[in-house]
Order: C-alpha cells, then sequence, then structure tokens
C-alpha cells in the first residue's frame, strides 16, 4: 500500500477544502485533478489515501478509492483522484511545496488525530486555526 500527498493549492483549511470537494464530484466521489497517472497505481488502490497540504502544513487525508485517466479541456491527458467524502484530520505535519504529487509510506503518514497516541489525541476537539498554530511552532 501507498499513499499520495499533494497540494490543496487555494485551501487554507479543511472547511474550503470540504466545499471544494462538494463542486468537484464523480460518481458521488471527491475529484482531484492531476497530470500524472501514478506508476505504483495498483498499491495506492490497495488502501492508500491522498494527504493533503494546506499552506505549508499536512492537515487531512481522504481514502482514495480510484485512479480514472481522462482527456482534459485542452486535449492533453490527466487523471482524477477520486476520494470518499469524509476528510480525517490527522496530526499536522509542516511540509514544504511542490509540484504534482508525492507517494507516502504508510509507515512516514502521520496519525488521524483521533488515533494518535502520541500525545495529540483528542486535539481534534481543537479548532483547526489552533492546531496549525501549535504545529508551527512544533508543540504538536
Amino acid at each position: 500500500m501507498l499513499h499520495i500527498v499533494k497540494l490543496a493549492v487555494g485551501c487554507r483549511t479543511l472547511d474550503e477544502l470540504a466545499t471544494r470537494m462538494r463542486t468537484h464530484m464523480v460518481d458521488g466521489l471527491g475529484a482531484v485533478p492531476t497530470r500524472m497517472m501514478p506508476k505504483k497505481a495498483d498499491e495506492v488502490l490497495a488502501g492508500g489515501s491522498l494527504y493533503r497540504v494546506m499552506d505549508g502544513m499536512m492537515l487531512c487525508r481522504q481514502e482514495i478509492v480510484d485512479l480514472r485517466a481522462v482527456t482534459r479541456g485542452d486535449g492533453t491527458s490527466g487523471t482524477l483522484i477520486l476520494v470518499r467524502d469524509g476528510i480525517v484530520p490527522i496530526t499536522p505535519r509542516a511540509m514544504r511545496p511542490f509540484q504534482g504529487w508525492r507517494y507516502l509510506k504508510p509507515e512516514d503518514a502521520p496519525p488521524d488525530l483521533s488515533h494518535a497516541s502520541d500525545g495529540t489525541r483528542g486535539l481534534e476537539t481543537l479548532p483547526p486555526r489552533l492546531r496549525r498554530e501549535l504545529a508551527s511552532l512544533c508543540l504538536l
């Protein structure tokens, strides 16, 4: 199994991401466009999640359901990463900007806030802005 990390360009909060996902749906699933089809698609589809980076912080994940090859509006090929509706907050992690997406090994993935055992358990009840600030100060 492998996960994918991708920037959520233009989103600063989980609420903004949720709004965007409701407007970008295909077959009842959230659709995240990207240029390249993962070469390790089988590993990603074996239980991987899409981890989202917003404003320099990896903040959440969504379960990947499918990867679909598409033809984009300009005639070039592209890929839709189809994800389940639920956005799962994770233990925030700082991350530098990058283009496209990156693979993330399961052992390197930050834990969900609701399942964290590293002293961050219960932080899912804090406002996202406060979680982000604590993470930027290296307090999470």
